[in-house]
C-alpha cells in the first residue's frame, strides 16, 4: 500500500483528534487520542483505496516527500544557521 501524508490536529469543536489525508479527497478519521486517530485513518485509507478500485477511479500517487529537517533544502536551514551562528 502506498504511504500518504497524514495531518493530525486537535479539533476543539469535535473534541477529538482529526486525521486527514490530503492526497485522498474526503479521507479523514477522528479519535479520542492521537494514536486512535492515526489507527482509524489507516483503516480509512485502505477502505478509500478499495472503494476507488471497485469504482474504477484513479488512485492518487503519493505526494513527493517533504525535505528532511536536516536537508540543505529544508525551509528551516536558515533558522538553524541563525541559531547556530548566534
Amino acid at each position: 500500500m502506498p504511504r500518504y501524508e497524514i495531518i493530525i490536529y486537535w479539533s476543539q469543536a469535535d473534541e477529538a483528534f482529526i486525521a486527514e489525508v490530503p492526497e485522498l479527497p474526503g479521507c479523514a478519521a477522528d479519535g479520542k487520542t492521537y494514536k486512535e486517530a492515526l489507527a482509524n485513518v489507516e483503516i480509512i485509507i485502505q477502505e478509500w483505496i478499495e472503494t476507488a478500485k471497485d469504482l474504477g477511479r484513479p488512485i492518487p500517487a503519493r505526494a513527493a516527500p517533504l525535505p528532511s529537517l536536516n536537508s540543505p533544502d529544508s525551509p528551516f536551514t536558515p533558522l538553524r544557521r541563525a541559531y547556530r551562528d548566534g
